[in-house]
Order: structure tokens, then C-alpha cells, then sequence
């Protein structure tokens, strides 16, 4: 149960503690191919580092694709 408990908090300050993935390109002040690669590995990143997140919390089914589905949303900033 503590491991569950904090898994879950190190993936919240995790996940708050970085920028978007949007943000971050704006910042870089990206355009054209360049923000388009910095965005499809972004969100790549994001995905690897959601499933892990998934398979951490033991998600399955309807739960898992709705956590990926915000995570990944949350993580890439559209």
C-alpha cells in the first residue's frame, strides 16, 4: 500500500514539475520541422512515460486507456 501511495505522488510532482510539451517548444521558440520533431519525440517520451506510469498503478481495461488518454493530453499540452 505505501509503495502504491508513493508511486502515486512521485508521478503527480513528476508530471507538475515539467513543462508541456507545447510550452516547451514556445519556448524554444520552434517552428515548422523542428517544432514538429520536438513535439512527435515529446510526445513519444510522454506515452513510454505514461504506459510505465500505467503498468506501475496496475491499470487495465477502460481505466488504463483513460489514464493514458489524460496523461499523455496532460504531458503534451493540447
Amino acid at each position: 500500500m505505501r509503495t502504491v501511495i508513493l508511486a502515486a505522488a512521485l508521478s503527480l510532482v513528476a508530471t507538475s514539475a515539467f513543462a508541456t510539451c507545447k510550452s516547451d517548444s514556445d519556448d524554444k521558440k520552434l517552428a515548422g520541422a523542428a517544432r514538429t520533431s520536438h513535439m512527435k519525440k515529446c510526445e513519444t517520451d510522454a506515452k513510454k512515460q505514461c504506459e510505465a506510469d500505467s503498468a506501475a498503478k496496475k491499470l487495465a481495461g477502460a481505466a488504463k486507456t483513460s489514464h493514458m488518454k489524460k496523461c499523455v493530453t496532460d504531458a503534451v499540452g493540447t
